[in-house]
């Protein structure tokens, strides 16, 4: 299978896609509002503990009070490491250190550990969802290429994707001999490979990162960011490129020579695999990518056999319902019912990982008579899932005919991140949010522009997306114009529905 990495690089967003075969399996968007905030280390202060709960809000900040359990607020004599960076770790799920954890957890006591109007580090291990706040953690990690820095843990851990066991046992002696202190570390699986003077070098520049973070924490006011996680592109690069994918194409000059700069520290060998993409046509058209984007936040998809999935986001779990729609099939109901969820099992696994959808997962398939054919159907769904960088966790199918899964939730599914709550079904459904229509504008003068001859270029929409170009996300205008080098005229037309605009040239003043 080939994979590529592209990134679509604007002044007001970066949007990074994982390219399997010609579609997109992941896609990763970053703004310039505070959406994407997993991995931030800020200096909070406790606003209230809540014994009954054994959790504590915490402000870091934000306009939504972050939050805190028990078992995230721990001392230096362990760390919950097995679950980190999606099974990036060396920590074994039923190992005696595991143990031990879960037995220090239950006998701690959030009272205990943390008081009203305290100030601690935390770092954002779950970004805000729904109602929800942030999730935080006071067990700080810092992730290299190469290397995971956890100043709260003794620990080395080598990730279980390395499988050959004289090269695992190879890091770890590398990484026991080089390290100068009593932090923790997990070598992650870009690692396999690499020479000491490398790992040296990324251990030498984490633990100056911790020691920077560490002087702002003492001089710093609660709240305060005290770190942030590197820009979406460089995650690409250090999480994606050489395990995940062969090459990456970028349309940004700015872009591409900051990921070199990086690769020349880190990998200069990957320095190659690096394109600066310079095509006429945007980049995401280039390649084909906006019609995933566009099926991947409606509630239906359409199976080709002429079946369909509806899936719907609630605040608890979401529900995933399996339909043979307009396939009626060859030979017998059963067939045909075993052939639509088949089918199903593949979209599904490819809509969860490109929606990003996490926490818990009911799948309702069509009910099948034969016990085969319910085993047919789970083998081929957790076959599909090991595609996924995300821990899941699979159950048979029930005596209702129901799959519950659940995958580990990092940051807000796709269709939050791009829909908001529609005014027009008073929150029934969802529209796609004023900004992205914005943006879709953007992309789409950039697209007309190329065959336009005239002077100017007429813009027509909905007056609450004009009050919006005109105000808060002018600067979309303003680069338009740049790149186009003609004036763009906004018209309010209160026909328009508010996804809707027009484009228009205008040939003479």
């Amino acid at each position: 299978m080939y994979k590529k990495i592209v990134i679509n690089v604007a002044d007001h967003e970066t949007r990074v896609a994982l390219v399997e075969d010609g579609n997109i399996a992941e896609l990763f968007i970053e703004r310039g509002d505070a959406s994407d905030i997993a991995g931030n280390i800020y200096k909070g202060k406790v606003q209230r503990v809540l014994p009954g709960m054994q959790a504590a809000f915490v402000d870091i900040g934000l306009k939504q009070a972050a939050f805190i359990y028990v078992s995230d607020v721990i001392g230096r004599d362990y760390s919950p490491i097995e679950d980190f960076l999606n099974n990036d770790s060396g920590a074994e799920e039923d190992s005696p250190y595991n143990s031990y954890l879960s037995s220090v957890r239950r006998d701690r006591h959030i009272e205990d550990l943390i008081t009203e109007s305290q100030e601690i580090m935390v770092q954002v291990a779950k970004a805000p969802i729904g109602s929800k706040g942030a999730r935080l953690t006071t067990h700080i990690s810092l992730p290299g290429r190469f290397l995971v820095l956890m100043p709260a843990s003794e620990h080395i851990g080598i990730s279980r994707r390395i499988e050959d066991d004289a090269e695992r046992s190879r890091l770890k002696a590398i990484v026991e001999t080089i390290r100068e202190d009593n932090f923790g570390y997990i070598v992650r699986t870009a690692a396999e490979g690499v020479q000491e003077e490398k790992l040296k070098y990324e251990m030498g520049f984490l633990k100056n990162l911790w020691e920077s973070i560490q002087k702002k924490y003492q001089t710093s006011p609660a709240p305060y960011l005290l770190h942030k996680e590197m820009a979406i592109s460089l995650r690409a690069v250090r999480d994606l490129l050489l395990h995940e994918a062969e090459n990456l194409i970028i349309d940004s000059r700015k872009g591409y020579e900051s990921i070199l700069d990086f690769l020349d520290t880190f990998m200069p060998s990957l320095k190659d695999s690096v394109e600066l993409y310079d095509g006429l046509e945007p980049i995401f058209d280039a390649f084909n990518l906006e019609a995933d984007i566009s099926r991947a936040i409606k509630n239906k998809v359409w199976l080709k056999s002429g079946g369909y999935i509806v899936i719907e986001l609630t605040e608890a779990l979401v529900a995933i319902d399996v339909n043979t729609g307009r396939y009626v099939g060859k030979y017998n109901l059963e067939e045909t019912i075993l052939k639509t969820n088949l089918e199903a099992v593949k979209e599904i696994a490819y809509q969860i990982r490109l929606r990003d959808i996490g926490g818990i997962i009911i799948i309702d398939f069509i009910d099948m008579e034969k016990k085969s054919n319910q085993e047919k159907v789970f083998k081929a769904l957790t076959e599909a899932l090991k595609k996924d960088r995300s821990k899941t966790h699979v159950l048979p199918i029930s005596e209702f005919g129901l799959i519950q899964m659940t995958r580990k939730r990092i940051r807000k599914p796709l269709t939050r991140m791009l829909c908001e709550p529609c005014f027009y079904c008073d929150g029934e459904g969802y529209l796609i949010s004023k900004q992205t229509i914005c943006y879709n504008i953007y992309r789409e003068i950039l697209r007309d522009s190329r065959d336009m001859i005239g002077v100017k270029v007429s813009l027509r929409v909905n007056p609450e997306i004009a009050e919006l170009l005109y105000g808060e996300e002018s600067h979309i205008i303003v680069a338009a114009e740049r790149v186009i080098g003609k004036q763009i005229v906004i018209y309010p037309d209160a026909k328009l529905h508010v996804e809707e605009f027009e484009l228009f040239e205008i040939i003479k003043e």
